[in-house]
């Protein structure tokens, strides 16, 4: 955590003022169980430091003595019973250190600002954990409990966590003698503990900083869980044989939304979320049955929650309205469900594929990427382009006559101005389908690593489902499936 917010961690108070004999000892590792060595390891409030050995290991030690001099802010001999409460924006807490509290800090979009896992007693300024103006939700977590806290960058804090159950009371515990334990070591973010008891045996792990970006993340990030993590969902559902749908009521009326849930959702464990969008003269429930182009099926660790939506009941399936019910489907799903924010696809073939390319074009802060089977940069209402970069995968066939290959390669051409420097990508030439043999799938080189590009072409027309010859299934699933399991 950046040193910032760590100085606003303050002693919630009360400490007894007797300096008890403890040993604190460890095991420092990186996340893929590496040991650290050399790491430096000080307790900062008894000034007591050391440096871990070549197996990643340390010990601490103090023999007991009578020094009587109070910490600041002590109240001689009193000790603080455990507890968590908000208060004037204050988070205070009070915990034995088998039972952690975790603390994670969320903007209205859900992308996850603050994740610390928090050891003993002190307290948190929530507002000095964000830095640009707004509402934010806290989510904070002890055991099998957890509560939303709903708060703005002014203040105005609408909620309090509170649970007077005998559960929770049973679960806290009267803290003596704490300190923080603060772990450095070269290329690791810095690591500090609040530890309730000195008497303890730890493992910790160390983290490589994740690089910052002005939006969007890196590859392969950690998930971005929303504030629907930890909730328990419950929902109308209605059935069309054995598959759900919902009717959703929107700022616009009611829309039919066919879903896929995973019959084990957990809902603590962030989910992926695939939107898939009908064509022109289909149907969502079209799109649910052939599994979202073909991705479902191949989801074999119940990964993904996937979603189609019914389009507007016009022969344009999707127009200009349809931009702000992708948005209110959003925050519905990631209000409801444990949704990784940073892993939000959307896929469609004609008209749902230039749905889907429209809102590449002006949703790069929400959208991860898209594939877009047959698209075009017309017929349909488009937004105003904003110049962020977005994952693109397009599927054409050579002799579409609707979605022209012109047309595709226009629609390509946009997203590649838009992912390289000065949009140099425009200059490289794809490797086409040329005639014979199987597909082909280029994948470009000189767009920004964070925002693939992904060409496939084929001999064939207007259709998602591509096969190459004498094959009986199509390679476009696997092939977006792949793309998709890159970010």
């Amino acid at each position: 955590m950046k040193k910032s917010v760590w100085e606003s961690f303050v002693l919630a108070c009360a400490f007894a003022v007797s300096a008890n004999a403890f040993t604190v000892s460890g095991k420092v590792s990186d996340e893929q169980g590496k040991t650290v060595s050399g790491a430096a390891v000080k307790l900062l409030q008894k000034g007591l430091e050391t440096t871990t050995d070549d197996k990643g290991e340390f010990t601490l030690h103090q023999d007991e003595s009578a020094d009587t001099d109070a910490l600041p802010g002590a109240s001689l001999g009193r000790v603080l019973p455990g507890y968590i409460s908000v208060n004037n924006g204050i988070l205070s807490f009070s915990q034995r250190s088998s039972e952690p509290v975790q603390v994670q800090i969320f903007d209205m979009m859900g992308n996850r600002l603050l994740k610390e896992t928090l050891y003993g007693s002190g307290s948190l300024d929530l507002q000095a954990c964000v830095k640009a103006q707004g509402a934010y939700y806290a989510l904070v977590k002890i055991g099998s409990v957890q509560r939303n806290i709903r708060f703005t960058s002014q203040g105005n804090y609408g909620a309090a966590f509170g649970d007077k159950s005998a559960s929770v009371a049973k679960a806290l515990k009267k803290t003596n003698d704490t300190d923080d334990l603060r772990v450095i070591a070269d290329g690791f973010d810095t690591l500090t503990v609040k530890l309730a008891n000195l008497d303890t045996n730890l493992v910790l792990t160390l983290t490589k900083p994740e690089p910052q970006y002005a939006y969007g993340w890196g590859l392969k990030n950690d998930p971005v869980p929303t504030r629907g993590c930890g909730k328990d969902t419950r929902l109308d559902y209605k059935y069309r044989g054995d598959k759900p749908y919902i009717e959703f009521k929107w700022s616009k009326g009611t829309r039919t939304v066919r879903l896929d849930i995973p019959k084990n959702y957990d809902k603590n464990k962030p989910y992926k979320l695939i939107f898939g969008m009908q064509c022109m003269g289909g149907w969502a429930g079209g799109v649910q049955d052939e599994g979202y182009y073909g991705l479902k099926p191949l989801d074999t660790e119940n990964s993904a929650i996937f979603v189609a939506p019914e389009g507007n009941g016009n022969q344009a399936p999707w127009g200009q309205d349809d931009y702000l019910l992708f948005d209110e489907l959003l925050a519905y799903f990631e209000g409801n469900f444990c949704i990784d924010s940073s892993r939000v696809f959307s896929t469609g073939f004609s008209y749902g594929s230039m749905f889907s390319n429209g809102l590449s074009w002006n949703h790069q802060d929400v959208l991860r990427a898209v594939a877009v089977y047959e698209t075009a940069e017309r017929n349909i209402w488009l937004p105003q382009r904003k110049q962020m970069g977005i994952g693109w995968m397009g599927v054409l066939g050579l002799q579409d006559n609707l979605c022209t290959p012109t047309m595709g390669r226009a629609a390509r051409d946009i997203i590649l101005e838009l992912n390289s420097e000065g949009g140099k990508a425009k200059n490289e030439r794809a490797q086409e389908y040329g005639g014979n043999g199987p597909h082909v799938c280029y994948d470009y080189t000189t767009v920004e690593e964070r925002f693939p590009v992904r060409w496939c072409t084929q001999n064939g027309g207007h259709i998602w489902d591509h096969k190459d010859p004498g094959q009986q299934q199509s390679w476009v699933p696997k092939t977006t499936w792949d793309f998709f399991n890159k970010f």
